[in-house]
């Protein structure tokens, strides 16, 4: 557990390298233990990195995607593509925070020679590091977190090189997971222990990562999509909603809400009018779930569910009414009611089951995963889908990526920077483009590299920007050309 004060220097370098020998007889701590167990960071890691996906999903997501926006918003925000310099700072430093810990828990478990914690360490790496290459496109791995080992100014890594490692170490951790063995290093908060949930989470993701780079034909991802579909009994994957990575927040420590006020959550707050619009149409049950109604102008008469357009020009006096907004029982946590964070859903393995099908990948029925997918995501939000909801024409499969791909923007609802990811990849669902958009109306694509990165880890930071083009919002990843 010592000498964290270098995580920070992970992929920035820093000017205190002379000091590298000393620190250790600095920083010990008498009161400390010196050693760590395979499960003594498993807890911090699952929790901090969902709370923070879940803030993510929160502050920027949701703008940028027209799930809600700032209200009043007269002027700039994310939901008019105005994406700041800084916009990615604490996705890196947060990132990298962590994949520093998942680095100590996998070196634990190889001296403990215990292959769970090991495997479970590759599927968290992997989490995060897919995550961070899709936010900023090249990004350090190979030579990231060693830091204690001198490596202070780390190169930065292609996409192709960082899918290609994660793939590898993801099919590494199904192989390796036991569950002839037991968990003994503590009771974990994100699975309580079962080796088959972990597997399916780490086969779950893997599925996701193939579906992300499917568009590159030299990888064979669809070949290998294939292969994990029309193999359950090789690749376990998430069946029901029950076995999702879904992490129950309790309110009792250590499974607090990420908002310490609920009601920070719905100040100065609007629900998006496309958001709201759709779910409408669907006459869809997770809609009283989501927001609240809105009011007329007077606050005395609700007036049903109603958004307002994302990225408005104009002043927000123009609205007479007062828009929906979330419903603050999102953000609470309870014993009886546990808020959750969501990391991977059951929902999303059935809709990259149904495009797979859709796209021909595999010979399944679209229309069943699609009905699968949407039932699950209603559902996991505690609402019950109506019979005859796919009676109506706006929800009936109908043989389109569009009509998956709007179901899934739902499913992928407060799930950290998916939706946007999945419309980079798809261009869907169909958003509307406000009067008032900036950046030439075009979606940003990424986050630029942190100022400290340019500045501290300066030679390998040109290179990566010679490699993959101008560091700024619009330079689209590998996957996405």
């Amino acid at each position: 557990m010592k000498k964290y004060l270098f995580l920070l220097l992970l992929t920035v370098g820093s000017s205190l390298a002379s000091c590298t020998k000393d620190f250790d007889e600095l920083n010990l701590d008498p009161n400390r233990i010196e050693r760590i167990s395979p499960g003594t960071l498993l807890n911090p890691i699952i929790y901090e990195l969902a709370a923070f996906n879940t803030e993510r999903a929160d502050a920027f997501t949701f703008d940028i995607m027209q799930v809600a926006l700032p209200f009043p918003s007269v002027s700039g925000g994310v939901h008019r593509y105005v994406v700041s310099e800084s916009a990615g700072n604490s996705t890196w430093t947060t990132y990298y925070r962590l994949l520093a810990n998942i680095r100590e828990m996998r070196l634990a478990a190889q001296t403990a020679q215990d292959p769970n914690y090991e495997a479970i360490a590759l599927t968290l790496n992997a989490w995060i590091y897919a995550n961070l290459t899709d936010c900023f496109g090249d990004v350090p791995m190979t030579e990231a977190s060693q830091a204690e080992e001198g490596v202070l100014y780390p190169k930065f890594n292609t996409q192709p090189e960082i899918y290609a490692q994660l793939l590898t170490d993801l099919e590494t951790a199904n192989g390796m997971f036991d569950k002839t063995r037991t968990m003994p290093y503590g009771s974990d908060i994100l699975f309580n222990n079962n080796v088959d949930a972990w597997r399916r989470f780490c086969n779950s993701l893997r599925m996701r990562l193939l579906l992300r780079i499917s568009k590159r034909t030299e990888t064979n991802a669809t070949t290998q999509l294939a292969a994990m579909i029309n193999d359950p009994a090789t690749y376990p994957v998430f069946t029901q909603n029950s076995e999702a990575a879904i992490l129950r927040i309790t309110g009792v420590t250590p499974t607090v809400s990420p908002w310490g006020r609920a009601v920070d959550f719905t100040t100065f707050r609007a629900a998006g009018g496309f958001f709201i619009d759709n779910l409408n149409t669907l006459a869809d049950p997770r809609l009283p779930r989501f927001n609240t109604q809105a009011r007329s102008s007077d606050g005395r008469t609700t007036i049903g569910y109603k958004g307002i357009p994302s990225a408005y020009a104009g002043s927000d006096a123009q609205f007479q009414y007062q828009p929906s907004n979330f419903n603050v029982s999102l953000v609470t946590a309870t014993v009886a009611a546990p808020m959750p964070l969501v990391i991977m859903t059951y929902a999303e393995v059935e809709f990259i089951k149904a495009e797979a099908a859709l796209k021909g990948y595999t010979t399944a029925d679209a229309r069943l995963h699609y009905e699968r997918g949407v039932k699950a995501a209603v559902e996991q939000w505690g609402a019950i889908l109506p019979a005859n909801y796919f009676q109506n024409a706006a929800a009936a499969y109908n043989s389109t990526l569009e009509r998956i791909m709007l179901q899934k923007y739902y499913a992928l609802f407060f799930n950290d920077y998916q939706q946007w990811f999945e419309y980079r990849r798809t261009g869907l669902p169909m958003l509307p483009r406000g009067q008032d958009l900036q950046n030439g109306g075009v979606m940003p694509v990424r986050f630029k590299y942190p100022l400290i990165v340019q500045t501290n880890n300066s030679d390998n930071y040109r290179a990566a920007v010679q490699a993959m083009g101008p560091d700024d919002v619009n330079t689209k990843v590998w996957w996405e050309k």
